[in-house]
């Protein structure tokens, strides 16, 4: 059976800018668009030109893709001519490969929103799909609270489809722009519309606020539409986008769809999907869900030890797709719950070989389940349990010696009773390389000075730990009372782009923080080799 081309349009660069707390760079732009054409998405938004100066920036020199390169806009304003369009005009005028107008299709939104009438939306939609031809331009409309639209009024939303389709424009996209449909919805009116629009001509724009979005993009896709339209992890507006980085590998890896259909991403480009997510994440400074649909450091983890084994022994057992076609990792996680089958996987993917028949295994276990019950965890600071077998096992060795620390937190306050400066000192002694070392050293907050101090001078060990940097950084307080446990999580990364976990566990938040911090610059200097202090 011949399959058919579904497009894939990316709009992280125009819609995914929409999220709170998100702010792109000129340069950010660029790489994101580098990646997402090496990905191999067909269409790339690169925004909306003309609207800001970042927009219009980014547009005055075509990013050197393969891919199409779209601009977003309005279709011509209430009261105006296509020519005497200013926002037509930088569209028709940007340096892109297609133009996607933009229009209202629920008669509702018309008349309240564009305060126009029904017959002047029509002939905005046509006129400036049109006037995109007219100038070379590959044309799109993005129908605007299109299935509101149709239920609403079916007719209207139709002959907006309708008035861009016989305009020229080569997609025309049903956008479920305020979320609230659902698939058994969407699947039923795209197949309606298909009727009398041609499926090859039919895209859908899914929101995801009923977390329905990938859902309602693969119904459309059942039904006729031919294009889908999202954004790299889920970015937009509101609650997000269809995210494609979950629906491209169900496309490609789910018979339903990849003996129907064909993507540009080839099987093998797949493979950098998991990198190609987390540096998009690495590039706004946000920490990767780690939850997320085959991309996510959870989402080939295991637990509970009986379903470890199964997986060990056929990994189909609880894996519905090979970890590996994503450029992901089975994870087997070392907690109260686990067995000796997770603590075997945990430590193989660690690169540490123990026998099952090895007594100092059993030990391990014992030793991980007193830690957790003291708070501990160690399915999210692999770091730690490293450390963790490496002592059990009698092979790890001493750097340095703490003998004591103190953290002083500096409050000044101006006489209008405002803060005017807040800071914190901290001092580390500390033996090694058969020296005491008192190293001090300045940070916005206790726990950084600490860090800080912690890290200056380590003698002939400060070259193996010059590159590590503090990324992540989570608290976690429970048995709540006034004497409540602290768990504190680090997450450190270096210049080879290695990221590693540490935890630590006190009734005194800076105490956990201390020990964490130690574990994560002992796991650095044991992975670069460096040699142990015999003086200790």
């Amino acid at each position: 059976m011949t399959r058919q081309r579904l497009s894939l349009f990316d709009t992280t660069l125009r819609d995914g800018a929409q999220t709170t707390g998100v702010d792109f760079s000129l340069d950010d732009k660029r790489q994101i668009a580098a990646m997402l054409d090496d990905l191999g998405v067909d269409y790339i938004e690169g925004g909306y030109p003309g609207a800001n100066p970042l927009d219009t920036a980014f547009f005055a020199t075509r990013p050197d893709i393969r891919a199409r390169f779209a601009a977003f806009g309005m279709t011509r304003r209430h009261g105006r001519s296509v020519e005497n369009d200013p926002g037509v005009a930088a569209l028709l005028d940007s340096r892109s490969d297609a133009v996607v107008f933009v229009a209202k299709s629920w008669d509702y939104q018309v008349r309240v929103a564009l305060r126009s009438t029904e017959e002047d939306n029509l002939q905005a939609i046509a006129q400036s799909v049109a006037a995109a031809v007219a100038r070379g331009k590959e044309a799109a409309v993005d129908c605007e609270h299109f299935f509101d639209g149709f239920k609403a009024n079916e007719a209207y939303a139709l002959a907006c489809a309708k008035a861009a389709l016989e305009a020229g424009a080569r997609w025309i996209v049903l956008c479920d722009t305020n979320g609230g449909t659902l698939p058994h919805e969407i699947e039923r009116i795209v197949r309606r519309v298909a009727e009398g629009i041609p499926g090859e001509n039919l895209g859908i724009h899914a929101h995801d606020d009923t977390g329905q979005a990938v859902a309602n993009s693969l119904a459309a896709v059942r039904a006729g539409a031919r294009q889908i339209q999202g954004s790299l992890n889920g970015l937009g507006e509101r609650c997000g986008n269809a995210n494609l980085t979950t629906i491209i590998p169900t496309l490609l890896l789910k018979p339903e769809f990849s003996e129907r259909f064909e993507i540009g991403v080839t099987l093998e480009k797949l493979t950098h999907l998991t990198r190609i997510s987390h540096a998009l994440d690495e590039l706004l400074n946000r920490a990767p869900d780690r939850h997320a649909p085959y991309v996510g450091a959870s989402a080939f983890a295991t637990k509970a030890g009986i379903h470890a084994s199964a997986v060990l022994t056929d990994s189909r057992t609880y894996e519905h797709v090979s970890p590996e076609s994503i450029g992901n990792q089975r994870r087997v996680l070392v907690s109260d719950q686990a067995g000796k089958s997770n603590i075997i996987s945990e430590l193989a993917r660690l690169g540490v070989a123990l026998d099952k028949d090895d007594p100092r295994l059993s030990r391990l276990l014992e030793e991980v389940k007193l830690k957790e019950a003291q708070g501990y965890a160690y399915e999210g600071a692999d770091a730690s349990f490293f450390l963790l077998a490496k002592r059990i096992m009698g092979e790890a060795p001493h750097y340095f010696h703490v003998e004591r620390y103190s953290v002083a937190v500096d409050r000044r306050f101006a006489r209008n009773g405002g803060l005017e400066d807040a800071g914190a000192e901290a001092i580390v002694k500390l033996r090694v390389n058969g020296e005491t070392r008192i190293s001090a050293a300045e940070g916005n907050g206790p726990v950084n000075a600490l860090d800080l101090a912690l890290r200056k001078d380590l003698g002939s060990y400060q070259r193996f730990i010059e590159d590590i940097k503090l990324v992540d950084y989570r608290v976690r307080v429970f048995q709540g009372g006034t004497d409540a446990v602290t768990r504190v999580l680090v997450e450190c990364a270096d210049s080879k782009g290695e990221r590693w976990s540490t935890v630590g566990v006190s009734a005194n938040v800076i105490d956990a923080s201390f020990e964490a911090l130690i574990d994560a610059i002992v796991y650095k200097l044991l992975r670069e080799g460096a040699k142990g202090d015999n003086s200790l």
